[in-house]
């Protein structure tokens, strides 16, 4: 959305939206909004927003609600601006489409639900969306796609699913998308595909499938995609690919690139005539046969494989030479062709050493693929027994008995059960072995069901366990082995509890957890002996948001994996500088919503060469040293320190790295010394809004706007003289602020010395910055 966009404005109503004829008069923009009259555009982000403004004007065209919590869309949500063409609801904490939330909204073209929590799609969960060709839906829960999720959606170009929870899609799933020519299902859980998961989709001509869990291509399924030119398959646990067990004809493009392929049939592709380009890199092939089928091949990559340069690549290096194929890689073996290209190894070099020599190789090669040749899995019995009060497809492999009172854990559920659904249930307890026969379970739900504890072992005999969701209980306390059983536990959902302390010795049994949500809790201490990150060495995402932290000691958070750490809407009076020594490689810090007034000096040196995102909003921050930011060089993407009480600013202009920046809602002092802020923001290609609040008569006013500048001499104070004249760093001036002393002693520490010893060197007049105006940044 437009920076410049002034959310106190009044904008004019034009006289039509298409061919629609409507009364112009003037309305006013949400207060929590910018809105633009001439491109009908209104954006609302980042207000924590919990439901759309009603005062929206109705010929809205396009509509951006990014970072807010509107967690549930009601029916006619939207009902206010029928005349929509874009809508943008990324990070909203979207829980729950409601059956008729869009369904007046038939002109939108593209729809954003990415980074959301949405798990279940429903069949009314789209209605209304006649007209729209893009859908992102990317980094939800989605475990489930209901028949007839999408069948509204005949124009839809662009589906993209990717980074949820699917391990299954069902017949016909995708029914109704008429128009559909991406398909984006990457990054989830799937393993398995139902025959018809995929039938109607007769214009799709792009399908992703990579980093899933298929262990076998999808022969039956992919069938049924007449038009699919470009296929990726890649980084699935794929061993073998059998005869035919390509059969699209119009494919050009497929890429079964890091997967685990140890063999690979002549006729694998038999049914792709039109396969130009083939990707079988960083596989685990020894060697390959001249392929049938595809008349059209250009291009075979086999880097990364270990290709045994011996006589059997003869029949592959002649068959290329005389089809044109450019074969990509290198030999692994014998030692004297060893890196050797692929290309340009001479066929006659490719020879056997004699016929003992071969057998043994070929016989250390049976040995260690003796035991991996896929055996095809059976259908499942389509009849089994469910425990009562619950719903169990057994196609699926879903299980459910959400909100039905249950009182204790239900058993009997199949045995190849994979998404087991029990929140809004009543178990308060939850003893040892809850689980039995529930070992093949991926996803656990056990939300809002009013646990108070958890007995060591609960969860045991759960080996494949992956998501275990424990939101919004009431647990106090975890027990040491609490996880026992678990060894694959990666995401852990531990929020709206009332834990006081860090569970660190109940994480202790968890190797593999990469992301813990903590949020919404009562810990008030982060301690070194709390936390044990040793025993989680994969933990890369910790999100302790909404509790009551006041302090974090050093050596809480040694992790060398930890990349995002959220410590939002505590307690915290003061940059935890020190803590923050041993998590080296942090990429993000959000400490916006706490109480810090002050930044010290060098407050992030220790993850200086890492940190790329910075968030210090409404923190009450009013003042920051000079040096607040030393070290913080190319590296840093984003920074905010958005409606905090500062009448000036550090040095920004080593932050050369920067994408987004937001100084709104500062009481800025536009005075001589905030013009090195002034000419930084002249000299940046990105927008910068940035307004004063002093003095009074310059209240509101946009930094870049104002005049008061223009009588500033060159060198305006000895603290801004070096920032203005010397394109290097300024020089550092220690100060080191007693931690006895209050906020208000540090500040009066950082006050220049009026020293009038000695004269500054004449410099050479500075020329004026024009702002070049470009687009290669992202603008608030």
């Amino acid at each position: 959305h437009e920076g410049s966009w002034d959310s106190g404005t009044s904008y004019m109503k034009v006289s039509q939206v298409s061919d629609l004829s409507l009364p112009t008069e003037a309305r006013k923009c949400p207060r929590e909004c910018i809105c633009d009259g001439t491109k009908l555009t209104v954006a609302c982000v980042g207000k924590n927003l919990t439901e759309i403004p009603p005062s929206i004007d109705e010929i809205t065209v396009k509509l951006d609600l990014r970072n807010n919590n509107l967690q549930v869309l009601s029916r006619g949500a939207f009902m206010h601006t029928p005349y929509l063409t874009h809508l943008n609801l990324q990070r909203c904490n979207i829980i729950k489409v409601k059956e008729g939330a869009f369904r007046t909204l038939g002109r939108v073209v593209s729809l954003n639900l990415a980074q959301n929590k949405i798990d279940i799609l429903y069949q009314e969960s789209f209605d209304g969306l006649s007209s729209l060709k893009e859908l992102h839906l990317d980094h939800n829960r989605i475990e489930e796609i209901q028949p007839g999720a999408f069948t509204q959606l005949g124009f839809l170009n662009t589906l993209s699913l990717t980074h949820n929870q699917l391990v299954y899609i069902p017949n016909m799933a995708f029914q109704g998308l008429h128009s559909i020519k991406w398909l984006r299902l990457s990054y989830n859980s799937l393993n398995n595909l139902a025959p018809e998961a995929f039938a109607g989709l007769f214009t799709l001509n792009r399908l992703s499938l990579d980093h899933n869990e298929l262990q076998f291509f999808p022969s039956q399924t992919m069938m049924r995609l007449r038009e699919v030119t470009r296929l990726d398959m890649s980084h699935n646990p794929m061993i073998y690919l059998g005869e035919e067990s390509v059969s699209m004809a119009k494919l050009m493009h497929l890429y079964l690139n890091h997967m685990s392929l140890q063999d690979l049939s002549d006729q694998a592709l038999s049914g792709a005539p039109l396969l130009s380009h083939l990707d079988l890199s960083h596989n685990q092939l020894r060697s390959l046969e001249p392929l049938s089928g595809p008349k059209e091949l250009t291009s075979l990559n086999l880097t990364g494989n270990h290709i045994y340069c011996n006589c059997y690549m003869r029949p592959l290096k002649e068959w290329a030479r005389v089809g044109g194929v450019k074969l990509l890689g290198s030999c692994a073996g014998p030692p004297h062709l060893s890196d050797e290209l692929l290309q340009t190894v001479a066929p006659l070099d490719l020879r056997c050493h004699s016929r003992g020599e071969t057998l043994k190789e070929e016989e250390e090669e049976d040995e260690s693929t003796a035991n991996t040749t896929p055996i095809p899995t059976s259908k499942p019995k389509q009849k089994a027994k469910c425990p009562v009060n619950c719903e169990c497809n057994i196609e699926a492999q879903h299980a459910t008995c959400e909100d039905r009172g249950h009182t204790k854990v239900p058993r009997g559920f199949p045995t190849k059960t994979q998404l087991l659904d029990l929140r809004g249930n009543h178990f308060h307890h939850l003893p040892a072995n809850s689980f039995p026969g529930s070992s093949q379970v991926v996803s656990l739900h056990l939300e809002f069901c009013k646990i108070h504890e958890i007995e060591d072992g609960a969860f045991q005999g759960m080996k494949k366990l992956f998501y275990l969701y424990l939101s919004d209980n009431d647990l106090t306390f975890l027990e040491s082995r609490v996880f026992a059983g678990t060894p694959e536990l990666t995401y852990l959902h531990l929020e709206g509890n009332r834990l006081a302390q860090f569970p660190g010795s109940a994480l202790s049994l968890l190797p593999s957890l990469f992301v813990l949500h903590m949020e919404r809790n009562a810990i008030s201490k982060l301690q070194p002996t709390g936390l044990l990150f040793s025993a989680t060495p994969k933990l890369k995402d910790l999100y302790l948001s909404n509790n009551t932290i006041t302090v974090i000691a050093r050596g809480a958070l040694v992790s060398a994996s930890l990349s995002t750490l959220h410590l939002d809407s505590n307690q915290l009076t003061e940059v935890p500088t020190q803590a923050l020594t041993e998590a080296s490689n942090l990429e993000e810090l959000n400490l916006s919503h706490n109480s810090l007034r002050w930044v010290g000096p060098k407050a992030f040196q220790p993850v200086h060469q890492s940190l790329k995102r910075l968030y210090m909003d409404h923190t009450g921050i009013e003042k920051m040293s000079s040096e607040a930011l030393l070290g913080l060089g190319s590296g840093l993407r984003a920074l905010t320190v958005r409606g905090n009480q500062l009448k000036e600013l550090p040095d920004l202009s080593p932050l050369t790295g920067l994408e987004v920046i937001d100084l709104r809602d500062n009481p800025l002092l536009c005075d001589c010394p905030l013009l090195p802020l002034r000419r930084w923001m002249e000299s940046v290609s990105l927008e910068v809004i940035a307004t004063c609040g002093h003095p009074p008569e310059l209240r509101g006013q946009k930094v870049k706007d104002v005049h008061v500048f223009t009588s500033c001499p060159e060198n305006t104070s000895p603290r801004y003289k070096k920032v203005v004249v010397d394109p290097k760093p300024p020089k550092i001036q220690k100060s080191k602020p007693s931690p006895s002393k209050s906020p208000g002693d540090k500040a009066r520490r950082e006050k220049p010395k009026t020293k009038a010893a000695k004269p500054a060197k004449k410099q050479a007049p500075r020329k004026p910055v024009t702002l070049k105006k470009t687009k290669n940044k992202k603008i608030l």
